[in-house]
């Protein structure tokens, strides 16, 4: 993707698009190590870079510097909503959880 990029762009968006797509896997894979209560945490960071990671996308597409964004911003999209799908599935486990101690 970043070789779509002109090469007087190459330090900017492609920076920052690079840093965005590895601070996605890096975040779920460092609360893989942690206690139940950081794995959200990590989670919602990660999430937050794959928004980040799309906002740059439109701004670059925006720009006319990248002219394939469906592809990339559909895979974002499916990444968010499972994501999404599997912090509310951990929050109504941790609900049930609760619930049924009382």
């Amino acid at each position: 993707m970043n070789n779509d990029f002109p090469s007087d762009e190459k330090f900017g968006f492609t920076s920052q698009l690079s840093r965005c797509s590895v601070s996605i896997p890096s975040n779920i894979a460092e609360d893989l190590s942690r206690t139940n209560k950081s794995f959200s945490y990590f989670i919602d960071i990660a999430l937050g870079s794959s928004f980040e990671l799309e906002r740059q996308l439109i701004i670059a597409f925006k720009k006319k510097l990248y002219n394939t964004i469906n592809k990339n911003r559909k895979k974002l999209e499916e990444f968010q909503k499972m994501t999404m799908g599997f912090q509310n599935k951990l929050y109504e486990s941790l609900l049930f959880f609760l619930m049924s101690r009382f």
